[in-house]
Parts: C-alpha cells; sequence; structure tokens
C-alpha cells in the first residue's frame, strides 16, 4: 500500500472514530452533553484535530443524520424485498422504521428531533428523500388508481408517519406501553390505513 492510500485510510479511520464516539457520548450522556471538546477526550486527540474533520458540531450531527438515514433506506429495502404483495410490503416497511427507531435510537432521535432539540440544519438529505420514496411509491403501487392523485398519496404517507412516529416518540419518552400492547398497536395503525388507501 502506497503512503497516499495510507494517508486517505488513517483520515478515513480518524472520521469514523470520531463519529463513533460521538454516539458512544450521546449514548451514555444525551445528546446536550456532545461537544467537540468531550468527542477529542474520549478518543484521546486534541481538540483541533477533530476541526480538522468537521468544521463544528452541526457538521458531526449532519453526517451522523446522513448515516442513520442510509441505514434506514436500506433497511427499508430488505424489508420490501422480503413480500411480493403491495400490501405486505407496506406494512414490512413501517414495522422495519418501527424497529430502527429502536435499535438505533440516538440516530432516531437526531434524525426526527425526540426528545432532544432538532437541528434544522437538513431540510432533504438525498438519503432522507430515498427512504420516504420507497414507502411513497409503494402507496401508490397499492392504489387502484393508475393515476392517483399526489395529495391522496400525501395524505396516507403523513398518515401513516404521523401515527407510527408518535408511537415510537410516546415510547421514547418512556411514557408507552409493553412491547407486546406496542405491536398490536402497530400493526393496528398498519393495517387500518392500509384499508383506507383506496377509499
Amino acid at each position: 500500500m502506497g503512503s497516499k492510500e495510507r494517508i486517505q485510510r488513517i483520515k478515513e479511520e480518524t472520521r469514523a472514530n470520531i463519529l463513533e464516539a460521538s454516539l458512544e457520548i450521546v449514548k451514555e450522556d444525551g445528546w446536550q452533553a456532545l461537544s467537540m471538546r468531550k468527542i477529542a477526550d474520549k478518543i484521546e486527540y486534541t481538540a483541533p484535530i477533530i476541526y480538522e474533520y468537521f468544521a463544528n458540531k452541526e457538521g458531526i450531527l449532519l453526517e451522523l443524520t446522513r448515516k442513520g438515514n442510509g441505514i434506514l433506506l436500506q433497511e427499508l429495502k430488505d424489508a420490501k424485498a422480503r413480500f411480493e404483495n403491495p400490501e405486505k410490503q407496506l406494512e414490512a416497511m413501517w414495522i422495519a422504521y418501527w424497529d430502527f427507531a429502536f435499535k438505533h435510537t440516538q440516530l432516531y432521535q437526531l434524525m426526527f428531533g425526540v426528545d432532544m432539540s432538532c437541528c434544522d440544519m437538513i431540510k432533504s438529505l438525498p438519503e432522507a428523500e430515498a427512504a420516504r420514496k420507497i414507502i411513497w411509491e409503494n402507496i401508490i403501487e397499492i392504489m387502484e388508481n393508475d393515476q392517483p392523485d399526489e395529495d391522496n398519496v400525501c395524505r396516507k404517507y403523513y398518515t401513516f408517519w404521523s401515527i407510527i412516529h408518535g408511537l415510537i416518540s410516546i415510547n421514547l419518552t418512556r411514557k408507552g406501553t409493553n412491547d407486546e400492547m406496542n405491536q398490536h398497536i402497530l400493526k393496528d395503525a398498519i393495517h387500518g390505513i392500509i384499508k383506507t388507501i383506496n377509499d
């Protein structure tokens, strides 16, 4: 391996270490505790080295948001690929969305501003748009009309998102019910909305 490749590899590893340390700090102390100084202490670097990779904390938050949306998109694709029936695909994707929120809680909180001050810097990352689009297109596929009304598609998407995101938020802030009850509520909500798609 040449020196250029070695330097590039070291840079990529350092960048990954900064992001990993950031998530560890958040898991231990919450998003409010994240600072450039804490990240530097965690990975035993000086703060100026962290600034070589990220201009500020918002840069780290943006990169973690991008990472979270990339993971979510892949999990939605994997869930959809398990079924051929569009209704089953839609159900599987919303359950994958739910599972992502509890498997990657800190990323979900950052991506959707749950129990924290949401950073306003990201309006539309390509990864976030792709995750929305895969569900949006599945709703269109279920609709019987060849040329569905975009307002109706939008309404159904946001009905799903509002209910599922709301249920996740309730549980992330520790005000929800037990897991078995949550799964019943989640599936009832998904099935109920799917039944209204062609209404």
